[in-house]
C-alpha cells in the first residue's frame, strides 16, 4: 500500500510546491528546477540507503552486521521531511537571487551575489543538522540508523552539490529566462533599467559630453567629433 501511494504523495507535494513558489517568485522555471534539484537530493539518500543497508557497504561501521531491508515506511518518511529541508534552503538562496535581479537587473551578477550572501549561513546550518542527523546513526535501532543516515546524506549532498553547484550553474546558464512569467515579461521594475556607470559622463540632449543640466546655447554652431 504505501508503494502504491508513495507516487501520490510525491505528486502532490511536488505539484503544490512548484505552484507556491510560481506565486512567490513570479517565474516559471525556477519552481521546476526547483523541484528538480530537491527530487535529487532525495533520490540520492534513497540510493545511499540501498547500498549501505541491503548491499552492505559500510554498514559495519554503523553496527549492523548483515544486509537488511529499508523499511518500508522510511522512504515516504524521508521524502516529506527531506523535500521541506531542501525546500528550505532553496528558498532562503533564491530569495536573496531574486531581491539582487530586482535591483540590478544583471542576471548572472545576482546569482553570484545571491551566492555569497547566504553560502556560510546554508553551509552551517547544513553542517549543524548532518551533526544531529549522525547522531541518530549511533542508535541501535536500525530503523532510526536508516533515518539517520539518509536524513544526513541529502542534506549534505543538498547544501554542497545541489545547492552551492547545480542550482548556480543553471541559474547562470539560464540567465534572465530564470525569472520570466507569462504576462510580467521579466518581472523588472522601471528603477531596475541600467544606469550609466559611476564616473562615466552623461550626454546632453546635443550630444556632447557633459551634465544632464548644461547650459547649451542653442545657436551655438554644433561642433563634429
Amino acid at each position: 500500500m504505501l508503494a502504491d501511494r508513495l507516487w501520490i504523495v510525491v505528486g502532490f507535494v511536488v505539484a503544490m510546491s512548484v505552484v507556491l513558489l510560481m506565486l512567490l517568485f513570479r517565474s516559471v522555471v525556477v519552481p521546476i528546477k526547483a523541484a528538480a534539484m530537491n527530487l535529487l537530493s532525495i533520490t540520492a539518500a534513497y540510493g545511499v540507503l540501498v547500498l549501505v543497508f541491503q548491499h552492505g557497504y559500510g554498514a559495519g561501521l554503523l553496527g549492523v552486521d548483515h544486509a537488511i531491508p529499508v523499511s518500508s515506511w522510511v522512504p515516504i518518511l524521508l521524502f516529506a521531511v527531506l523535500f521541506g529541508l531542501s525546500m528550505d534552503y532553496e528558498v532562503f538562496l533564491l530569495s536573496a537571487i531574486r531581491e539582487d535581479w530586482l535591483a540590478t537587473g544583471d542576471a548572472h551578477g545576482s546569482v553570484v551575489r545571491g551566492l555569497a550572501s547566504t553560502g556560510r549561513v546554508i553551509s552551517t546550518a547544513a553542517a549543524i543538522m548532518v551533526a544531529v542527523f549522525l547522531g541518530f546513526a549511533t542508535e541501535p535501532g536500525v530503523v532510526v540508523k536508516m533515518i539517520g543516515v539518509g536524513l544526513a546524506v541529502a542534506v549534505a549532498l543538498d547544501a554542497t552539490v545541489v545547492r552551492m553547484v547545480l542550482v548556480p550553474a543553471t541559474m547562470t546558464l539560464l540567465g534572465r529566462w530564470n525569472w520570466w512569467f507569462p504576462g510580467r515579461g521579466f518581472g523588472l521594475p522601471a528603477a531596475a533599467d541600467p544606469a550609466p556607470a559611476a564616473g562615466s559622463a552623461a550626454l546632453t540632449p546635443t550630444g556632447i559630453a557633459g551634465t544632464p543640466d548644461d547650459d547649451v546655447d542653442p545657436d551655438r554652431t554644433p561642433v563634429s567629433v
